[in-house]
């Protein structure tokens, strides 16, 4: 078990029948998605201008992985997305 799945595997043993909801970067988001330890996300897009970055889906092997848009809420001051992750067989 790589540390994602351990970081996790203890939140959820923490969290007992309640939701594990995990923050982080995109770095974080890549490693949850790859291993299979995501079901949903919400995402706050902020119209900000950073300049750099890591993107959140680069690396991702788009063909085991998918996402189903559930919600979209738009704002003066951010989008809100919700998607639904669909792991497919590899």
């Amino acid at each position: 078990m790589n540390g994602v799945q351990s970081a996790v595997a203890q939140a959820r043993s923490a969290a007992g029948d309640r939701d594990v909801l995990v923050m982080g970067g995109a770095n974080a988001g890549q490693q949850c998605l790859q291993a299979g330890l995501v079901d949903e996300m919400q995402l706050h897009v902020v119209p900000v201008l950073l300049g750099g970055g890591v993107r959140l889906f680069e690396h991702i092997d788009t063909e085991r992985i998918g996402l189903e848009t559930t919600r979209v809420i738009d704002t003066p001051a951010a989008t809100h997305l919700q998607y639904r992750v669909l792991h497919r067989p590899s």
